[in-house]
């Protein structure tokens, strides 16, 4: 009898993957929730950025069943699992920050979501603050989507504003962007797509890296029936000049390279005059730090444009995403700071749709 699209002769290999830089008090506090909610087709593997703490030492000692994979250099967010990744053999890579609690079943509830169709290239679970777990987390809540502008925002978040969690966002979606704190990605997507971009570092590089698997006609969805608790900030501080600074850059690369040819005359100046306000309302906020960085972003940016068209040639398109149904038809910025909806489920105009 033949195999259907989404069998396998062998059992479905999984990777947890942790991108790790010093903090080993991190591993402390996080590693044992994990190695209690494995299943038995899973491997764990610590990626580390060649720490200079006592970091791998303490994993090897106290966790003798996580893989290590040393890497010789500080690559950061993406270029550290794109090294980390090629020497794994995995059908499922579950790349997961290192400050993330885990519940029951959260592997378990995603793959088999994503078992259920083979166009279904990257997932999240919901994301809930460790230090308030009853309110949804920053950096992906129960799943990230863009609007027209190139902003992001999540269902649970709308920037800095993250709702209490009563169950109203508890139905597998449809969305544009998986978090980098906790994305399950297939392998073979993942390279067909080319993995993370070097350039970005940190910041941005799940968004890409989605937007680029949506040009292939892959999916991505978010299955908040999974839960994990993340403490975010522990890298760098969401109130971090550096921080302001990668997530500015980043976003221009990200749409120079994704955006359909017929937007882009128009669009990277039209974003770029939108974040010179915001420079400007960080000056205000006295916040100066804040608005350098986004100068110093745009300087990166435009000084290597000819760097970043090159990347935009070799980004495969197979599905252009002129109505991708994630992307929100207008500003979020307008509906958030204008019209004052401080909720996903405010934007009544406009659902994301499931799955």
């Amino acid at each position: 009898m033949p195999l259907k699209p989404n069998q396998r002769m062998n059992p479905t290999k999984i990777a947890v993957v942790i991108i790790h830089w010093n903090n080993r008090h991190l591993l402390t506090q996080f590693l044992p929730s994990l190695v209690n909610h494995i299943p038995e087709n899973a491997t764990i593997y610590l990626a580390d950025n060649a720490s200079t703490d006592d970091s791998i030492a303490y994993c090897k000692m106290n966790f003798p069943s996580i893989e290590i994979i040393a890497l010789d250099n500080n690559y950061g967010y993406a270029k550290g699992y794109n090294e980390a990744l090629k020497q794994i053999d995995a059908d499922y890579f579950v790349l997961l920050n290192n400050d993330v609690e885990v519940r029951p079943k959260w592997i378990e509830l995603v793959v088999s979501e994503m078992e259920k169709d083979p166009d279904i290239a990257a997932a999240q679970p919901k994301l809930l603050q460790y230090n308030n777990p009853n309110v949804f987390e920053y950096a992906g809540a129960a799943g990230g989507y863009i609007d027209q502008l190139g902003y992001v925002f999540c269902k649970g978040r709308l920037f800095e504003q993250a709702e209490t969690d009563k169950g109203q966002y508890q139905q597998t979606s449809s969305v544009f962007w998986a978090s980098g704190a906790c994305m399950f990605v297939r392998s073979a997507d993942f390279f067909e797509a080319g993995g993370f971009d070097n350039d970005f570092f940190a910041h941005m590089e799940e968004v890409d890296l989605c937007w680029r698997l949506q040009l292939l006609g892959k999916k991505i969805i978010a299955v908040p029936q999974a839960e994990v608790l993340h403490l975010g900030g522990s890298t760098l501080q969401k109130a971090s000049p550096q921080k302001t600074y990668l997530n500015f850059r980043n976003s221009l690369i990200m749409l120079l390279k994704n955006l359909p040819s017929n937007q882009l005359w128009w669009f990277i100046p039209f974003r770029s005059l939108l974040d010179l306000i915001s420079s400007v309302f960080f000056i205000v906020n006295g916040e100066f730090k804040h608005s350098w960085a986004i100068h110093r972003a745009h300087a990166h940016f435009f000084f290597r444009i000819g760097y970043w068209f090159k990347k935009r040639h070799s980004v495969k398109r197979i599905n252009h995403l002129t109505r991708n149904p994630n992307v929100y038809p207008g500003s979020i910025v307008f509906e958030h700071f204008i019209k004052k909806r401080n909720t996903y489920s405010a934007l009544k105009h406009w659902q994301s749709k499931n799955v």
